[in-house]
Formats: structure tokens, sequence, C-alpha cells
């Protein structure tokens, strides 16, 4: 398997995911609010949940990169996950977000987003990352403005429209 680097910033740290992560982030895809945006814009299941884990892993086996599980720093609560994507099949490399709701609204979004970003740019030579986001997702797309990212074009993606927001690296 290949490493998968752990990241640190001012409050959070990026890590693996860990076996013992299934049912806070399976409780994370359960809240129909945080979903509703991802996929096909619904709940997840806990065995769902767990094969997105394994998922998530298996990217950085196969391809090197992916996501990590954001984690504050302070007491090791897992507040969600954030990195790239990049299956067959997918538009572009991605960098993508998703937080519990209870930690929405706290900037840990962006600070995880950005140490996304620069690894990506640093340790993976990449020179530009796509954000997919739904078009009512008005959140999400302030993040990735606040990120520096501008909006490219909207096509149809897994079910539905998502707006393709660029970040140069």
């Amino acid at each position: 398997m290949n490493h998968i680097p752990t990241l640190n910033t001012e409050r959070l740290r990026l890590r693996a995911f860990r076996v013992a992560d299934w049912a806070a982030y399976a409780e994370i895809c359960a809240d129909a609010e945080v979903m509703r945006h991802i996929g096909a814009g619904g709940p997840v299941s806990a065995p769902d949940a767990w094969r997105q884990i394994a998922g998530m892993l298996g990217h950085w086996t196969m391809l090197g990169h992916g996501q990590w599980a954001i984690e504050r720093r302070s007491d090791g609560m897992l507040l969600g996950r954030v990195g790239s994507i990049e299956p067959p099949g997918w538009p572009a490399f991605e960098i993508g977000w998703l937080l519990g709701r209870a930690h929405w609204g706290q900037g840990y979004a962006a600070e995880a987003a950005r140490a996304a970003l620069r690894y990506a740019a640093d340790a993976l030579g990449r020179t530009e990352a796509i954000h997919l986001i739904r078009p009512d997702n008005t959140r999400s797309a302030a993040l990735a403005q606040k990120l520096g990212a501008t909006l490219r074009e909207r096509i149809e993606f897994m079910g539905g429209p998502a707006d393709v927001h660029v970040s140069k690296l």
C-alpha cells in the first residue's frame, strides 16, 4: 500500500482513514443536509460509508493520492474528509471536501482544502484542480471562490448539473 502522508495545519490533521473512524464518518454521511449536494444527493447508509472509506484508501493505493480524514488536533475528533478525487471517468483532478454539519462555518473546510491544494502542487506537481459543486450548494461555491477558484462551466455529472470551479495551483 502506498504511504498516505499526514499533513498538519494550525488546527487540523489530515491523515489516513482508520477503522475507528467508521462510526463517526457514517454519522456524518447519514445527515441528509450534509449529503444533499453530494453524489446522488441523499443520506448514505453505514455500510456505504464503510465502502466510501475503503474506496478512499484504495484511491491512495492505486493512484498515489486521495482523500484524507480531517481530524481536529485539539481533541482528535473526526470532522470530515478532504483531498483529491480522480477515478476513471472523472472530469479532471479534483480537490473536494465534506464536513459534518456541526463543523460548518468555522473555517475548517478552507483550512483543510488549502492544505490539500498545497499538497497537490508541491508533492504531486499539479498545476490545476477542479471543484465539482452542485449549483445550489452556495456554501461550497463560496468556499471555492474564497480559495481563489473561478467558475469554468456547468456540466451534467452523476445525474445532475455540476459547476466546475477551477483552482490554479
